[in-house]
């Protein structure tokens, strides 16, 4: 037998090399304090949702696992923790170099590191659901549509690989884990401000469709829901809609039970409370759902392909 045939024989399966990779790049996560501290801030601020009927003595809410969601700030901070040192503090400790000396390529690093944080999002929304719905039936009671839930997750799941994505471009244009979380985060607080400001002074809130967020907020043209007051002020938790990229999962749970009912949106005039709201346009929530999905992946998409290519083309300095 010749060197090159032995050479052949002895070779790891692509299978074999990219899941070193994932192994490597789950257990550099989980090691991380600052993963196991956003994974404690997502059941603390699941239990508040569940302690604030008792403060505001409500009882019911037959709608609460169909509706819940990890939260905007959640899919940040997963983000954060699980891309944030991926690829930039590989450059900034050095790691990096060791790592491509193996028998892997770049784009097969790039794509384990990748499938490690879907893993690891996966695994860590999955228990927070499940401790959402057993919470919901202790404190709110029989649950409906608990059928339903799996597409809640996915959605989260969407909405937070927005921010994966750019957190991984950042790190891989940076190479500084610091900047990294400067830019995503401050974009994030950039976008959560203006679009609320738009949002409520506006009467054109449908641009917030377009960018990562709670997009424009509307009334669902149903009976039924889940009314709740909180100091005055009347939510009907499940007619409610928001249509950015922050409410995937709600949305597509809404648009399986009414595929052909349309989402109202209104305006107020925050200057002149006397003037009654003004309607200004409908849409489908099956295409609210649907367009919110589209865009979510597009933005995956672009910042991944981003990520990729700085971290193909960068030099590696020993």
């Amino acid at each position: 037998m010749t060197a090159t045939q032995k050479t052949t024989k002895t070779r790891p399966s692509w299978f074999t090399r990219f899941w070193a990779v994932v192994r490597y790049e789950m257990l550099w996560n989980i090691r991380k304090k600052r993963f196991i501290g956003a994974l404690i801030f997502a059941f603390v601020f699941a239990s508040i949702q569940f302690a604030l009927p008792a403060f505001f003595n409500i009882s019911a809410n037959p709608y609460f696992a169909a509706t819940f969601s990890a939260g905007n700030l959640t899919f940040v901070l997963f983000a954060i923790v699980t891309a944030m040192n991926s690829i930039s503090g590989e450059y900034e400790s050095g790691t990096i170099v060791p790592l491509l000396t193996k028998p892997v390529s770049r784009t097969m690093v790039f794509l384990g590191k990748l499938f490690a944080i879907f893993v690891i999002i996966l695994a860590a929304y999955g228990i927070i659901f499940v401790y959402s719905i057993v919470g919901g039936l202790i404190v709110y009671g029989p649950q409906n549509y608990l059928y339903l839930i799996p597409l809640g997750l996915i959605g989260d799941i969407i909405s937070t690989f927005i921010w994966v994505a750019i957190v991984l471009a950042a790190g891989a244009i940076s190479k500084n884990s610091l900047l990294a979380f400067l830019m995503a985060f401050g974009l994030f607080i950039a976008l959560s401000i203006g679009g609320g400001l738009v949002s409520q002074l506006s009467d054109s809130p449908g641009a917030l469709n377009y960018i990562p967020g709670t997009g424009a907020s509307g009334t669902l043209s149903i009976t039924g829901g889940q009314n709740i007051t909180v100091q005055n002020i009347t939510v009907n938790t499940f007619r409610s809609v928001s249509t950015g990229t922050d409410s995937i999962g709600v949305n597509m749970i809404k648009s399986v039970l009414y595929p052909d009912a349309n989402v109202s949106y209104y305006y107020t005039n925050l200057f002149n409370m006397t003037s009654p709201p003004r309607l200004l346009y409908t849409e489908s929530i099956s295409l609210i759902a649907l367009r919110s999905i589209g865009i979510a992946f597009m933005y995956i998409a672009v910042f991944l392909f981003i990520a990729w290519f700085a971290f193909k083309r960068s030099q590696i300095l020993e």
